[in-house]
């Protein structure tokens, strides 16, 4: 029964090769094979099974998943990364069930214990890419509040040397030689200013794409000063720098405090270890005697 199923999976996998063989070379080209190592074998394979039952993307759970791959990916390429994400999702499934079938078949004689033990394997395997992205997204948003009190102090100081909100904000892009997610849509919203959309819009979409609070706050004073105007923007953008670098300073101690916990399990297992060498000596010498 067990070598049937092997076959089985290997059959389908071999079906599914067939199909998908050169036919969505396209679709993951612009995929960089170091992040998605299965992009020339097992995710094809995905896309076609995908394809074939005509999965739709539109589920309370891909609506949650778009919303981040959107935060990391842009709107415009929610879909296809979502997509990307879900041939990815379920290549590493498919080589979990290869590898399960694989071993059970080897095996021979299985009980439940086993079968509950590769199920749980097989969740894991599904679920793991989630909390992966989660991790992106974070880690995303922890750089743009590290980066944000920087750029809002250089937009500060060229507002209050007599330059408009936008000329100041197009003045930090050009200037900025950094590779990082709040520059990357600070260069965004330059470009989008410069291609002809309102700057109340680009402004908006700014805000939207961070999903950080402290840029959504600046957004506000920025949208109140273009719609009503103010005298006191750059007191108000003062105030709120000052609050921006207190929220960075916590931020990098709960940095210190995260890599100093995760220092622990290797000093632990060095601490053991060195146990084990002053205490063995002693231990063999009472057996000796």
């Amino acid at each position: 029964m067990l070598n049937i199923m092997f076959l089985g999976t290997v059959i389908l996998l071999g079906i599914l090769y067939m199909k998908s063989k050169g036919k969505y070379n396209e679709f993951f080209q612009p995929l960089n094979k170091k992040e998605y190592p299965l992009k020339e074998s097992f995710m094809p394979m995905a896309f076609s099974l995908l394809k074939s039952v005509k999965y739709q993307y539109k589920t309370c759970y891909d609506n949650n998943l778009r919303t981040k791959i959107a935060d990391l990916y842009g709107y415009k390429n929610a879909l296809y990364y979502l997509q990307v994400y879900w041939t990815d999702k379920i290549g590493y499934l498919l080589v979990g069930f290869l590898v399960v079938s694989f071993l059970l078949a080897a095996i021979g004689e299985v009980d439940v214990t086993i079968v509950v033990f590769f199920l749980l394997v097989l969740i894991i395997i599904f679920f793991a890419p989630d909390y992966d992205l989660k991790n992106k997204l974070e880690k995303r948003n922890l750089q743009i509040r590290l980066d944000f009190p920087d750029f809002l102090n250089k937009l500060i100081l060229l507002i209050n040397a007599g330059m408009t909100v936008s000329k100041a904000w197009e003045k930090v892009a050009v200037s900025n030689k950094k590779s990082t997610p709040l520059y990357e849509e600070i260069e965004k919203v330059r470009h989008d200013i410069v291609s002809g959309k309102s700057e109340y819009q680009a402004y908006e979409d700014f805000a939207r794409r961070c999903r950080v609070p402290e840029v959504t706050r600046f957004t506000a004073v920025v949208l109140q000063n273009l719609k009503k105007g103010s005298s006191e923007l750059v007191s108000v953008l003062r105030l709120q720098s000052g609050e921006c670098w207190e929220m960075r300073k916590n931020a990098a101690k709960k940095i210190g405090e995260e890599a100093s916990t995760k220092l622990l399990l290797p000093m632990m297992m060095m601490f053991i270890a060195i146990l084990l060498i002053v205490a063995m000596p002693a231990v063999l010498a009472m057996k000796s005697l």
